[in-house]
């Protein structure tokens, strides 16, 4: 092994390249930061890769990344109950991560981020108050040879995933965020799709076989499809559940392209930086929607708070700046988390309330308002009718007045 020591003294090192990471650091390097970009690169995590439109807007993501567009949702019930939901004036973007995650970071470079490729180690705090950190270096992806590697900075993002080492090492309480497992398999779309296959839509499972405590899903993108599941019972199979989807999908026999599986935070961490010069943002970070799984946008929204609560504190030097990203997140999107985690709690806790819940998305008001509030990423206020209309409804499937068919 040689050791390497990179003479530059960044302004901040972002420890990961995924959407977090990648947007940290392209919103920092465009104001002129210099910033060391760090990822280990060669490794995709299991994604449906739905993107939504307010991420279109908020993080100038042109439409030549999607592989497809979805206008519409099929939720599926245990007794194969199928809903369809349009999405009315507008489309939920899909991208494969593998050229959208490259696409962030090479746009980061392109704003003057230093790129390196290597695995974190470990953090040095020096007594100047900067941060030497330890990686292990590689020259390019795929190379199995590495070396000790070093690079110094006044701050540090921590956007290196689920189970992030940055966090374990640095922020307190980092152990105590549970997971759900995630698995998907990507498949080459058959050139002739099963009858009920829909280029355009993403199909929802809501079944205990293939899920006791989450769902699976069917996510189309373009060439191929993303099919997958996600679990926190230990010992539940989700390579067997995904079988499941995929012969409930028709697609049993399309070809496999590749197999990923990781972890996946259920709720946000409580401390998202040290009080020094970390700051942690993304999966690292726990910002993840429960009920949906959905953390692409939530990620690039943590990656911006991280990289402006970062930018307060290289400018006034003052460390507690950095607790502005996870106040700024959570005040912007914890409400949301807050229902999504309730909504995951109760009906997804048996088929029977899979049952109902899947009745109840027929209702057009749910339709309406869950699909504006996905696209916007807020909860719709201006409909305070529909909300109560809704209520309703759902205390009359409660009590079992609303039968599910």
């Amino acid at each position: 092994m040689n050791s390497h020591e990179s003479p530059t003294l960044f302004d901040v090192a972002v420890i990961g390249g995924g959407p977090a990471g990648a947007t940290a650091a392209d919103d920092l390097a465009a104001k002129g930061f210099k910033v060391l970009l760090l990822d280990r690169a060669g490794r995709i995590k299991p994604c449906g890769g739905a993107i939504p439109p307010r991420a279109m807007r908020d993080f100038q993501i042109p439409e030549s990344m999607l592989v497809a567009k979805a206008t519409k949702a099929r939720m599926i019930s245990p007794t194969n109950h199928k809903v369809d939901i349009p999405i009315d004036n507008g489309y939920v973007g899909l991208v494969d991560r593998c050229e959208f995650d490259e696409w962030l970071r090479e746009r980061a470079a392109s704003h003057g981020a230093t790129r390196r490729i290597g695995s974190f180690d470990h953090l040095e705090q020096l007594d100047d108050g900067t941060v030497r950190v330890h990686y292990h270096g590689r020259r390019e992806a795929g190379d199995t040879s590495s070396f000790a590697a070093t690079a110094q900075a006044r701050a540090v993002i921590g956007a290196d995933g689920a189970k992030s080492e940055v966090a374990r090492q640095n922020i307190r309480e980092a152990e105590k965020t549970k997971y759900v497992s995630a698995y998907h398999e990507i498949v080459r779309t058959p050139d002739q799709p099963p009858n009920d296959y829909e280029a355009s839509r993403c199909d929802v499972y809501y079944n205990g076989r293939m899920s006791p405590d989450f769902y699976g899903w069917v996510f189309p993108h373009g060439k191929t499809a993303s099919i997958g599941v996600g679990s926190a019972v230990k010992g539940f199979s989700l390579r067997g559940a995904t079988a499941l989807v995929r012969a409930a999908a028709g697609l049993e026999g399309a070809e496999t392209l590749r197999r990923e599986g990781a972890p996946i935070p259920l709720k946000p961490l409580k401390f998202w930086d040290n009080g020094k010069n970390v700051v942690l943002a993304g999966d690292a970070a726990g910002v993840v929607a429960p009920a949906s799984g959905e953390g692409i946008y939530y990620a690039m929204a943590g990656g911006r708070f991280a990289a402006e609560a970062v930018e307060a504190f290289l400018t006034t030097g003052q460390a507690r700046c950095l607790s502005l990203a996870r106040k700024r997140f959570m005040k912007d999107h914890g409400r949301v988390f807050w229902v999504l985690g309730l909504l995951q709690y109760f009906w997804y806790s048996s088929d029977k309330r899979r049952e109902k819940f899947v009745k109840i998305c027929e209702d057009k008001d749910v339709q309406t308002l869950t699909f504006e509030a996905y696209m916007n990423k807020k909860l719709v206020r201006k409909k305070p009718m529909a909300h109560v209309r809704i209520f309703f409804k759902d205390m009359a499937h409660l009590l079992g007045i609303a039968k599910a068919q």
